[in-house]
């Protein structure tokens, strides 16, 4: 018998509902939570995830607004939209989609957005209250892989877990939210001389790469969680992750659990980002109109 499958599609819809509901909840006494989604350039991956984002945002409630720039976009112009965002109260979150064209430095511009709207987690500040363990924004995907692991019913206290990947978007928050579950965690990533010897002890793994075939059969133990965070494309040009799937399913056995790719981490992503808007709208109704950092702190998914 394989293992069982985490439906992400399936938890998505669940989640959505309640999101849907707090958004109506704070539209009913005020303004709806409010998502400002900025494209620069035409790379049409982006276009997809971004298009996914605003629909996702009318279908439960919330108030998009989509603003598309040419790739020729100076990065001064780019400053000055975000801070007129920043101020602008009926904002609730603020996202510049990512990659940005050469000229533009990411960075510059994350730290930009006012931390209290950084509903990507993608800030300083963002990443020292995770690692402090202080409540707030939190990374969508990684927060989705959480709820991913948690749907299993599977208590993460003194399981040993593993991240294939360290960067800054998805391996090391993963790390860091894996810990405060009072997991112990070993982060692996390329310079890791065996990853398998790793894995293979492993609770849980999350694979975390974009690259093809990372985690093979022969590298994990029956009874384990998997969570694939890698979107890659087969020889046939069809969607898969960084996990061998059928072999893996296979060998974790009827007691293992495993996400597809795709309609397993895809959909959190965007069900997480609308509940940190949700979560930043809250905050602010609750500072009475304008969002303070205390109030941000004291809301945690």
């Amino acid at each position: 018998m394989t293992a069982q499958l985490i439906d992400g599609t399936a938890l998505s819809r669940r989640l959505r509902a309640e999101i849907g509901r707090r958004a109506g909840d704070l539209g009913a006494h005020g303004p709806r939570p409010g998502l400002a989604v900025i494209l620069v350039g035409d790379d049409p991956a982006s276009a997809v995830y971004v298009r996914n984002k605003v629909k996702a945002c009318a279908e439960h409630g919330l108030r998009s607004v989509l603003e598309t720039y040419p790739g020729t976009l100076a990065e001064a112009q780019l400053l000055e939209r975000i801070a007129a965002l920043n101020a602008d109260a009926s904002i609730h979150g603020i996202l510049v989609q990512m990659p940005l064209p050469r000229h533009i430095d990411p960075h510059r511009v994350i730290e930009a957005i006012d931390p209290r709207k950084d509903v990507d987690g993608y800030s300083v500040l963002s990443a020292g209250e995770l690692l402090t363990g202080l409540p707030g924004l939190r990374p969508c995907t990684p927060l989705g892989c959480m709820a991913l692991i948690e749907s299993t019913g599977v208590d993460l206290r003194g399981r040993h877990a593993v991240v294939i990947g360290r960067s800054n978007t998805v391996g090391k928050p993963m790390a860091l939210l894996l810990l405060q579950a009072h997991a112990t965690v070993t982060v692996c990533h390329s310079a890791t001389p065996d990853i398998g010897r790793h894995t293979r002890e492993a609770d849980v793994v999350v694979a975390a790469v974009g690259r093809r075939r990372t985690l093979l059969a022969d590298m994990v133990k029956p009874g384990a969680i998997v969570i694939d965070v890698g979107i890659n494309r087969d020889e046939q040009g069809r969607l898969c992750g960084d996990v061998d799937f059928d072999p893996v399913r296979e060998r974790l056995g009827p007691d293992g659990w495993i996400t597809p790719v795709p309609g397993g981490v895809g959909p959190m992503t965007i069900t997480m980002l609308l509940a940190n808007t949700v979560q930043a709208a809250e905050a602010a109704a609750a500072a009475g109109g304008g969002a303070d950092p205390a109030s941000v702190a004291s809301l945690s998914h």
